[in-house]
């Protein structure tokens, strides 16, 4: 008889973002699963190879499920392990590929991707860290990754973040 395994937040083993070829652009691993790059950069090929042309959604594959989704020149993996709930994982994936969506006005594409490596690999900290999922909600991981909300020209931007502005300047003044 098969015991109960003890629920637990560690539930994502990786994240990751590989190009067409196979290539990295952005990953994130449990450090227990893949110490070294070596052994990631082996998992992402072997992973790359088994869905590039796969017209699934998921995989079991060395002792991990992954969920993964395309787009034009990207995919877009999260790994757990087998005996994580897949909804939670599709969630993350969910997330991570609705969030980069957002922050790049949905022009989701390698080229894109890199001029914005920056504002991505925070959203991939803010969903999750350490293995924990903080956050599967995309519009709340972009406000809190928006670092360019400072660059747009008052006319482009909303009343609300005009006053979120003014608010700061004059929290900012009052300090002093």
């Amino acid at each position: 008889m098969d015991s109960l395994l003890e629920p637990t937040m560690y539930t994502i083993k990786g994240m990751c973002i590989l190009d067409n070829d196979g290539n990295r652009i952005l990953a994130k691993y449990d450090k227990n699963v893949f110490p070294s790059v070596k052994e990631q950069k082996a998992y992402e090929k072997n992973l790359f190879n088994k869905t590039h042309r796969a017209n699934a959604e998921i995989i079991m594959l060395d002792g991990l499920t992954c969920v993964y989704k395309s787009n034009v020149d990207l995919f877009f993996y999260v790994m757990g392990s087998t005996h994580e709930n897949e909804l939670i994982l599709l969630s993350v994936l969910n997330c991570l590929f609705d969030t980069v969506s957002m922050i790049l006005k949905k022009n989701v594409e390698k080229r894109a991707v890199l001029e914005n490596l920056d504002v991505v690999m925070l959203a991939f900290d803010e969903i999750v860290d350490g293995g924990i999922i903080m956050d599967a909600d995309p519009s709340s991981v972009v406000k809190r990754v928006d670092l360019r909300n400072d660059d747009i020209p008052i006319g482009e931007q909303t009343v609300v973040q005009v006053l979120q502005s003014a608010r700061e300047q004059l929290k900012w003044s009052l300090l002093k």
